[in-house]
């Protein structure tokens, strides 16, 4: 009787110790990263540009992948080569009032968007549960925290890297509805768009939450994360073998990464193409109306995978928010840093976590509208974005800074393409008619 009663351990350890073999979690930061791009927020937002335009938004997934994943290999090679994160380098590159003003509005933007996300992930719990939206925030909010505060980064990444599944709700929900594919090749490749400021302003919007600032702080912080878990401590500098493989794994890990988030996002415009847009329903402000939206179109089935898989993406989504908000700030401000380190040993780096995610809480009991709090969010982070990504090519390109690793000409030719882009669409957003 004994015996059985002690069966249950054993299987669940060789459970765990399967997962932890599986190559899913081998995979380093570019998979987070790339699911974090994807957040509720991110959601709403390409719920919008499918639900508005149709297939006619497709197009900016195949162009957006290329210049994604070029920013963030950059940003991950600077943490590598370095051994510090993005606003370390910038600290000792830049005059003092660059990093002071990125900061401060990342701090800002961030912030808000985890406003934006929380009350989406409530939302959609209510949906789901029904229970009350601010029990189901308040025990989101709580749980990530007590996750990134109390649990060791190496612990807690595991669970995030298996949470990343939850993209492939986005995928399932098109074997459930009738899908065009030849209509959305030739949109994809030919789309039929006026580039008119309401289009500029959606481009613009997509791009934005497609390469967004604070997964650039996190990407490179990671990096530096992960070399202390592995006990990879030493820099790069004056080991070539060492040097080539770590390079090419950057390069894989980013570059999938992102392909998986670009394919989500991809999947999620389409799947409201075909479904809202074909309704007629053009209008969504939240990522939990567009799963309440498809539910009498689509059925229970995909409502349920489409809600399912805001709120696995926003369990990863907000802790890379608060995240990338205290290593810049622990960064800029000289105080010790680190997911791995206790919570007594970085008080300042676990305090601004704190703040800012119960800050984005409390939003939710303010008049501001958390939606407000995404378009705001989505503003600021338009503004720091290009400079941003300026001072990111200028560091990589850098030898005084990169040594020998400096980027080679193409990804630095993505990183200005990407730069142009964006600041194009931003002016364009802003001009009349």
């Amino acid at each position: 009787m004994a015996d059985d009663a002690t069966q249950p351990v054993p299987a669940l350890r060789t459970l765990w110790n399967r997962l932890k073999q599986h190559p899913l979690s081998r995979l380093g930061p570019g998979l987070i990263t790339g699911v974090a791009d994807d957040d509720p927020s991110g959601i709403a937002t390409y719920s919008q540009a499918g639900a508005q335009f149709g297939l006619n938004m497709l197009w900016t997934m195949p162009l957006a992948f290329p210049l994604m994943a070029a920013v963030q290999s950059m940003c991950a090679r600077i943490g590598r080569v370095t051994g510090k994160g993005l606003a370390a380098n910038i600290k000792e590159a830049f005059p003092p009032f660059v990093l002071q003003g990125v900061v401060l509005l990342l701090l800002v933007a961030n912030t808000l968007n985890i406003a934006a996300d929380v009350a989406a992930m409530g939302e959609v719990a209510e949906l789901v549960t029904g229970v009350s939206r601010y029990r189901m925030t308040a025990v989101f909010v709580f749980g990530t925290l007590i996750l990134q505060v109390f649990v060791p980064y190496h612990r807690y990444v595991f669970f995030l890297k298996w949470l990343t599944i939850s993209l492939l709700a986005y995928a399932a929900v098109l074997f459930i509805v009738h899908v065009p594919w030849g209509q959305v090749i030739a949109r994809t490749v030919w789309p039929h768009l006026t580039f008119d400021s309401s289009a500029a302003a959606m481009v613009t919007g997509v791009f934005g939450t497609t390469i967004s600032p604070y997964l650039f702080f996190w990407q490179a912080s990671e990096e530096v994360e992960d070399m202390h878990a592995t006990h990879a401590d030493a820099l790069l500098t004056g080991n070539a073998p060492a040097a080539a493989k770590e390079l090419r794994r950057i390069r894989w890990d980013t570059w999938s990464g992102m392909l998986y988030s670009d394919l989500a996002a991809y999947f999620i415009i389409l799947a409201t193409a075909v479904t809202l847009h074909v309704a007629g329903v053009t209008d969504i402000t939240t990522a939990a109306q567009a799963a309440s939206a498809l539910r009498p179109l689509a059925g229970d089935f995909a409502y349920i995978l489409f809600a399912l898989g805001i709120l696995g993406v926003g369990m990863i989504g907000v802790p890379v928010l608060a995240g990338s908000a205290a290593y810049a700030l622990s960064e800029t401000m000289g105080w010790k840093e680190g997911l791995e380190r206790k919570a007594n040993d970085a008080r300042g780096f676990y305090g601004v976590i704190a703040v800012s995610v119960l800050a984005g809480f409390a939003i939710q009991y303010s008049p501001v509208s958390p939606m407000k709090a995404l378009f705001w969010s989505a503003v600021i982070n338009g503004v720091v974005a290009v400079p941003l990504m300026v001072v990111i090519i200028v560091l990589v390109s850098t030898k005084r800074v990169m040594g020998v690793y400096t980027a080679g000409r193409t990804l630095v030719f993505l990183g200005w393409l990407a730069t142009a882009i964006m600041g194009a669409a931003a002016i364009r957003m802003f001009m009349p008619g």
